[in-house]
């Protein structure tokens, strides 16, 4: 394959690399899927209830707050996977198949949104909900990790740029957050499901506030070629 810069070309075990930008753009078509599917839980309420629209429109609470947690997961994901795509110069086999693995995790959130929040406040089962969506977001934050892993620690010469150790742990680190964080949210949902959202609630906040390492943002590709 070609390393980034020497201008020779070299097949590494045997796998032919090809560009990243059809990985990027068949993972950017799956998630507007995901995020398309995560709004079809908030249903129009029938007419002519008892309650009347007002009362109904509140009573879709728990789908509408699901639904936010959910759609910050998967935004956060996009922001991650494109800075990810980014640092790439090729990608090979391996990638591709961890890359579609994250996917397959991902698409499967829509499903355990819609359970979390039906039974968020239903009598029974919202300990067993919490658990299953917080264990599908346990089991997408672990793919990428070991995607972000893959490429950095056994795939560097994938990269456009070698970085430095202080650059891959601070990727590593943000993104080995996330994982111990939805096993607690997981947890705390065998006390109340209520607790597993606020734990994802705020995960999501702090990753969508809290800025980058100087090691991430050295790490990110700065020639205008290179900028999405």
């Amino acid at each position: 394959m070609r390393r980034p810069g020497d201008g020779h070309s070299r097949v590494v075990g045997g796998d032919v690399p090809a560009s990243p930008g059809r990985m990027e753009a068949f993972s950017d078509g799956v998630l507007a899927v995901a995020i398309t599917l995560l709004v079809l839980d908030l249903r129009v309420p029938e007419p002519g209830g008892a309650a009347g629209l007002g009362h109904a429109l509140v009573a879709l609470w728990p789908h509408a707050v699901a639904y936010v947690v959910s759609l910050a997961a998967i935004g956060i994901m996009w922001i991650n996977h494109h800075a990810m795509v980014h640092r790439l110069a090729a990608v090979d086999h391996s990638v591709h198949v961890l890359n579609l693995l994250l996917l397959m995790s991902i698409v499967v959130l829509p499903f355990t949104t819609a359970l979390m929040s039906t039974y968020l406040v239903a009598p029974s089962g919202g300990h067993v909900a919490a658990a299953v969506y917080a264990g599908s977001l346990l089991v997408i934050s672990a793919v990428f990790l070991a995607l972000e892993r893959h490429l950095l620690v056994r795939r560097p010469h994938l990269l456009r740029e070698p970085l430095s150790r202080a650059q891959v742990r601070a990727i590593l680190f943000r993104a080995g957050l996330a994982p111990p964080a939805y096993l607690v949210a997981g947890a705390a949902g065998l006390v109340t499901p209520y607790l597993t959202l606020a734990v994802c609630a705020l995960l999501g906040t702090f990753y969508l506030l809290a800025p980058r390492s100087s090691g991430e943002a050295e790490a990110r590709p700065t020639s205008p070629s290179t900028e999405g």
